[in-house]
């Protein structure tokens, strides 16, 4: 018999995105249907970026603003307002014995810096002499080091006190996955009481817009819901910065904390991507949830990128539940890598605290209205092109 001590519960959720900032701009933005894709900056592609954010509230040293990269510093915004949420802050007793996992990706290129050598590369007397020259004066050492994804992590602890163990995944989608998971695992198991997990991305960078144009995942032309997108497809690159904190019921009970959901259940996958390979895995981690998901008060959250044939698939995997309310968040959020599995089991978490599902948002069919509240919302995560998870998150009573 499980013992319910150990159940994970959310007490805290920091998440940042084109929607706003915090669990009540986003589930407002959600509930109005407001679109804020940008089709201009990088037309004909088009991405999610974030909103105007005052990044003192969160990470008042100047000086530890300047070394982060945008993507460390949404990361670390967001992880302060998870612990602000948790009400942590400042708590240096229980955050000494925080533990801390992140998905993250690789750094950010220096765009100037790589245009440089690019354009001088070409016109150099001696090619291979310029470029050795080049990268030892304008690659520096702290350009370096900036780029490490680990970084976050220790931005995170710097910034905010957080000295546990710290665990630092890479894997695009995937990696959000399985940050949660071992999160959970290690709650269960006892060898964690509190863990401070989530991702960041950011959106707003050219070369990588380059990089995914170069395998045809892009959205380009006219904006389209996710559902939409066949059967080309393409997805919208988001700006995110997702962080949840996640203890045990008895760790949780006795700091007297908000209890906003429990996470029962998370899986993951990884097919090859031949045909039907992402239906069949989406249907073997469904089975890892038999006999726990009750369809009159269940919901999906879907992260669903609009990428192809995945979100196709995805679709008639969720064609053969015809009984529960799906979202698909990508169509307001876009799609970030990493944070996207964190920042929708936290979009469930909310649901499940405030008792509600946001409206559809499109006419596809795929999105219905949900009569009554949720008490249970299984979150999908499938990779634009490797890696699928699913989560359960679950009222707490």
């Amino acid at each position: 018999m499980a013992d319910a001590a150990r159940d994970a519960l959310i007490t805290g959720i920091g998440i940042v995105s084109c929607l706003g900032e915090g669990p009540d701009a986003h589930w407002q933005a959600l509930g109005d249907k407001k679109l804020h894709a940008d089709t201009a900056i990088y037309a004909p592609y088009m991405i999610h970026r974030v909103g105007a954010i005052d990044f003192d509230k969160q990470i008042p040293k100047k000086g530890d603003q300047r070394q982060m990269e945008q993507w460390q510093r949404l990361g670390t915004y967001a992880a302060g307002l998870a612990l602000d949420s948790a009400g942590l802050k400042g708590n240096a007793e229980v955050l000494t014995r925080t533990d801390m996992i992140v998905a993250a990706g690789g750094g950010e290129r220096d765009i100037a810096a790589d245009s440089a050598i690019l354009s001088g590369h070409g016109k150099a007397e001696k090619p291979d002499a310029f470029l050795n020259e080049r990268l030892m004066s304008d690659l520096r050492p702290t350009l370096f080091l900036a780029q490490l994804s680990n970084l976050l992590a220790g931005n995170i602890s710097i910034v905010h006190g957080v000295t546990g163990s710290s665990r630092t995944f890479m894997g695009e989608e995937a990696a959000g996955v399985d940050a949660l998971r071992i999160a959970l695992a290690r709650i269960n198991a006892g060898q964690s009481d509190i863990v401070l997990v989530g991702g960041a991305y950011n959106s707003e960078r050219p070369d990588l817009v380059m990089l995914y144009e170069f395998g045809g995942f892009n959205l380009r032309g006219e904006f389209a819901p996710v559902w939409s997108r066949a059967p080309k497809g393409g997805f919208a690159l988001a700006s995110l910065g997702a962080f949840l904190v996640i203890e045990s019921r008895k760790h949780a009970e006795a700091r007297n904390a908000t209890r906003l959901a429990k996470l029962s259940a998370v899986l993951s996958d990884r097919s090859s991507r031949k045909p039907g390979d992402v239906e069949a895995a989406l249907t073997r981690l469904w089975s890892g949830l038999e006999g726990r998901i009750d369809p009159r008060q269940a919901a999906v959250i879907s992260g669903a990128s609009g990428a192809e044939p995945a979100t196709s698939e995805e679709r008639a995997f969720l064609a053969r539940h015809p009984e529960l309310a799906v979202r698909a968040t990508g169509t307001y959020l876009g799609h970030g890598m990493e944070p996207q599995f964190p920042m929708n089991v936290a979009l469930a978490a909310v649901a499940i605290a405030r008792g509600s599902l946001y409206p559809p948002g499109d006419d596809s069919g795929v999105e219905r209205p949900m009569d009554g509240p949720p008490r249970q919302i299984a979150v999908t995560g499938v990779g634009h092109w490797r890696g699928e998870g699913v989560a359960l998150v679950e009222a707490t009573s």
